[in-house]
C-alpha cells in the first residue's frame, strides 16, 4: 500500500458522525456496518475495517456480492463527505463492482474509499476490499468505482449544520 496521508482527528471525527447518522437512518446500513470501524480518514480517503459476521455470507459462505456492493456505495459516500466536510455523501449515478476474490465467516476486511473528482454535480469514487492478512492489507475481494450525484443539499457543509443545531 503507498504511504497514505496523516489521518485528520476533525476528518476522523466527521466520517465517524456520518457512519453514525448513516446507520441510524438506513436499516441496511446499520444491519451491515454497526461493527465496522473507522481506522483512517483524511481528505478523499477514509479506510475501515470489518470483521465478518454469518450475515454478511452469500449460500456459499463467503462475502455476499450485495454487501460488497453496500460497502462501495457507503465508502464511496463517504469519501466524498471528507472532501469538505460535507453533510451528504450524494445520490448513487453509477456503480460498477468487480470480485476477485472471497473472504469466510470470522475474517476481517479492509475497504478503502477514495473520492477520485469532486465537482459541482458528480463527484466519482473508487473503493476497494481486501482481506486482512497477517495484521496488514492481503488479497483482494472486491473494487469498485462509484459516480455520484452531489449538488444541492449534498454539498451542505457540517460547519452550516452545527450552527442551524445551535
Amino acid at each position: 500500500m503507498a504511504s497514505l496521508p496523516p489521518s485528520d482527528e476533525a476528518t476522523l471525527t466527521h466520517v465517524q458522525s456520518v457512519l453514525q447518522t448513516r446507520t441510524l437512518s438506513s436499516p441496511i446500513y446499520a444491519f451491515i456496518l454497526t461493527p465496522l470501524r473507522i481506522t483512517h480518514a483524511s481528505r478523499g480517503l477514509i479506510i475501515a475495517r470489518l470483521v465478518l459476521a454469518a450475515p454478511h455470507l452469500n449460500a456459499s459462505g463467503s462475502l455476499h456480492g450485495g454487501v460488497s456492493a453496500t460497502l462501495v456505495d457507503w465508502a464511496g459516500g463517504c469519501a466524498i463527505s471528507t472532501w469538505d466536510l460535507r453533510t451528504g455523501t450524494g445520490v448513487s449515478v453509477d456503480i460498477n463492482i468487480s470480485y476477485l476474490g472471497g473472504a469466510k465467516l470470522g475474517e476481517e476486511i479492509e475497504i478503502e474509499g477514495r473520492a477520485d473528482k469532486v465537482g459541482g454535480s458528480l463527484a466519482f469514487t473508487s473503493v476497494g476490499i481486501w482481506k486482512v492478512e497477517d495484521g496488514g492489507r492481503g488479497s483482494a475481494v472486491a473494487v469498485g468505482r462509484h459516480t455520484k450525484f452531489v449538488r444541492g443539499s449534498a454539498s451542505k457543509k457540517v460547519e452550516d449544520a452545527v450552527k442551524t443545531a445551535e
